[in-house]
């Protein structure tokens, strides 16, 4: 399918200058992952019994380490989300690499709290498919 002259690319800014698309979903879906990280870490660190672990998991840390980590990167990835939907270059980007990070430490963690883990391992998924799907480079 190609484009006609004067419109912009799928998933970047629509007619109204703000974005559109792909772009925005995933705004919100960072968002949400990051909401969702950082009421894990709040689990974490305000419930230290919350997460249990087996013994032979060879990255065992604290609950509440992992709280703080799932915190502090629930909340940057939150704040990525913003810069998504504002249109921010760099947004994308920072995106995309956090959501990559994200699914690693998850992943990392999914023995302490398999289904919500699971379910940001999906969401990282879909956001750096919806930020990287129809992008050209057109900024």
């Amino acid at each position: 399918m190609t484009e006609q002259p004067g419109q912009p690319p799928r998933g970047s800014a629509g007619p109204s200058g703000g974005v559109g698309g792909f772009t925005a979903f995933a705004g919100i879906l960072l968002l949400i992952a990051g909401s969702f990280q950082a009421i894990m870490g709040l689990a974490g660190i305000l419930e230290d019994e919350f997460f249990v672990v087996t013994e032979d998991y060879f990255l065992k840390f604290d609950a509440s380490t992992w709280g703080w980590i799932h915190l502090l990167f629930g909340l940057a990835v939150a704040l990525v989300g913003l810069a998504v939907l504002r249109d921010q270059a760099w947004g994308r980007t920072v995106g995309v690499v956090l959501a990559g990070v994200s699914m690693l430490t998850n992943f990392a963690f999914l023995p302490y709290y398999p289904g919500w883990t699971l379910v940001v391992l999906t969401l990282d998924v879909i956001v750096i498919w919806a930020l990287t799907a129809g992008y050209r480079g057109d900024y």
